[in-house]
């Protein structure tokens, strides 16, 4: 029967019937009490649960109507003039704002933009003492002179010469055994290929063309074709052939291509 007065948010009805329904429960005896008491929690709970439906949370919200109604009121203008002006200028809505309007309002506004920034540190707080002076590190001097040679560190000097010590022997290895195959068969020449091919070691295979390279730079041996097209090698037989080969006119370069699916 109070429903709406319930509901209303500035009434206690319902705080003061759920007082009412505590202290009756205390005489509960009997089912159909409770059963009333129950009905009475279920009817409560609705009516709070509306209640909370109807309250608006957001307090701070903006209105724009209601901002730009208090602007213009704040501004000077007068509602009541804003209409009479209106029906005798047949619809014709400007010119009523005071001369002074927009004066007033910035005024108002300056009050809450020109403030002070508060103070703060961006880097801690400030340190009086004057910076400890750093020490002035002197460059020394480029010598002028060229011709000198850098040092080279001993250690990267000894590896150098311990590489080309081996690079060295490997190939008077290398050109020994050919020789000694010459020897003991002069006129069957050696597959180029069986020469330098390790069955066992792509990387070796690698090694002993570089290596059988330096024996033919120096003229040591020579590189042929045999009847298949197919290269063969065979140490130089006299002097004099050295050192034509040697020359810069009767050696050639040759770039050979070797995969490892071709070693294979």
């Amino acid at each position: 029967e109070n429903r709406e007065d319930m509901l209303s948010s500035k009434s206690n009805r319902l705080t003061e019937a759920l007082e009412e329904a505590n202290k009756l429960f205390s005489g509960v005896s009997c089912a159909r009490e409770a059963a009333l008491d129950a009905q009475f929690l279920v009817l409560a709970s609705n009516l709070g649960k509306e209640k909370a439906n109807e309250l608006h949370s957001e307090m701070a919200a903006f209105d724009s109507l209601t901002f730009a109604e208090d602007l213009l009121n704040f501004m000077g203008i007068n509602r009541m003039e804003v209409e009479e002006n209106d029906s005798d200028s047949e619809g014709v809505s400007g010119g009523y704002l005071p001369s002074n309007a927009w004066h007033k309002l910035r005024e108002e506004a300056e009050k809450y933009f020109r403030r002070a920034p508060s103070f703060h540190y961006m880097l801690g707080s400030f340190k009086s003492d004057p910076p400890v002076p750093r020490q002035r590190i002197e460059r020394q001097k480029k010598t002028t002179g060229g011709e000198e040679k850098r040092a080279m560190p001993a250690r990267l000097k000894k590896m150098e010469e311990s590489h080309l010590e081996a690079t060295e022997k490997e190939v008077e290895r290398i050109l020994g055994l050919l020789q000694t195959h010459f020897k003991n068969d002069p006129d069957t020449p050696i597959s180029f290929f069986d020469l330098v091919i390790d069955p066992n070691s792509f990387s070796r295979t690698v090694e002993n063309i570089f290596h059988v390279s330096f024996i033919i730079r120096d003229g040591f041996a020579r590189l042929k074709l045999d009847d298949d097209k197919l290269p063969i090698i065979e140490p130089s037989k006299h002097t004099k052939e050295k050192e034509n080969d040697r020359s810069a006119g009767a050696r050639n370069q040759v770039v050979i291509s070797l995969s490892h699916r071709e070693w294979k």
